[in-house]
């Protein structure tokens, strides 16, 4: 089969090359992809920016999200059969979307919306379990409650407005002007346009903060979420707290209670939860997206569709910030 990969970190381009089909476990599915998308997360594994989290060994096949036809299923695998359309998130030692084929465990994957094409499905997994996990799981969003989501038209941010609008809260976010009509299609409540305004002069008593910029973007959020109110960010630095729940060697939960310093610094100040979200695939969660997708209450957005072929052009558009929705890329 076709895949796109590494030998190294830093490598400046991917490589098309033909490697083996995978083989599949008892409790796996071998996928036919037809989609795939590009996320943040790929080209941060490309530049060696998540060893301190994951470890892999090279070369290594990119990908992260799915869509595609079962073409095999394991001995032990009774909820799927071959010809189901379905959509996913592989775990994350076992990544690899960026090819013809991947050999992915049932628990991870979910029947693709009857109402979604390949493309459009692939679009949702990374995206929309991130914004799940952020949204209900760690934030714990009610009706009536206040988020401030950052970067409204990205990939995570268009996904994410909507989420939060099923959930009930009121929901915040920044853009720049010209996407302003964009993120009020999508539901959002107030708008700050970050070319004329800084967030942390506009807004004030928040719930919550979903930062998907870090930097000082993440540090100003401390500034408008009032006491016991939480942030949650996937940009941002993980800290001891994530590093002892995640297995990480004491060593390296030294190093990044040192990195986080300031972070600790202003949750105690502020009296805010700070909490690094790296997300988990689920399947389960996947079929609760489903049940809203259906309803065409939540929509996946599609900025531009590439070639295998193209993915480094997928990979350097993806780089310059600027797509609004998500980058697919058409695999077979």
């Amino acid at each position: 089969m076709q895949a796109a990969l590494i030998h190294s970190y830093k490598q400046k381009e991917l490589e098309l090359t033909s490697v083996p089909i995978p083989d599949i476990n008892s409790n796996d599915v071998l996928v036919k992809i037809i989609a795939a998308s590009i996320n943040p997360l790929d080209l941060r594994t490309m530049a060696g920016g998540l060893k301190m989290l994951l470890h892999y060994d090279m070369p290594l096949i990119l990908g992260n999200d799915f869509a595609g036809e079962v073409v095999a299923v394991g001995s032990k695998v009774t909820q799927f059969k071959v010809g189901d359309e379905v959509f996913g998130r592989p775990r994350k030692d076992r990544i690899g979307t960026f090819a013809e084929y991947i050999a992915v465990n049932t628990e991870d994957i979910a029947l693709k919306p009857k109402n979604l094409t390949f493309q459009e499905a692939a679009a949702i997994p990374l995206v929309g379990l991130t914004s799940y996990q952020a949204l209900h799981d760690l934030m714990d969003l009610k009706p009536g409650k206040k988020v401030l989501i950052q970067a409204g038209s990205g990939g995570v941010g268009s996904i994410a407005i909507q989420i939060a609008k099923q959930l009930g809260a009121f929901v915040a976010t920044t853009t720049s002007s010209k996407n302003v009509e964009f993120v009020k299609s999508l539901g959002a409540d107030q708008i700050i346009d970050y070319h004329k305004e800084n967030f942390a002069n506009v807004l004030t008593d928040y719930d919550a903060v979903f930062d998907t910029l870090g930097d000082k973007n993440l540090e100003q959020s401390f500034k408008i979420v009032k006491p016991s109110g939480k942030i949650v960010s996937v940009s941002g630095l993980p800290d001891a707290k994530f590093g002892k729940s995640y297995g990480l060697p004491y060593w390296k939960q030294f190093l990044l209670k040192v990195a986080t310093r300031n972070l600790s610094k202003l949750e105690k100040e502020t009296q805010v939860q700070y909490n690094f979200l790296f997300m988990k695939p689920s399947g389960k969660q996947l079929s609760l997206l489903t049940e809203w997708i259906e309803k065409d209450q939540v929509r996946p957005i599609i900025d531009r569709v590439f070639d295998l072929n193209d993915i480094n052009d997928a990979l350097n558009y993806s780089r310059s910030g600027h797509a609004k929705g998500k980058i697919i890329i058409n695999i077979n």
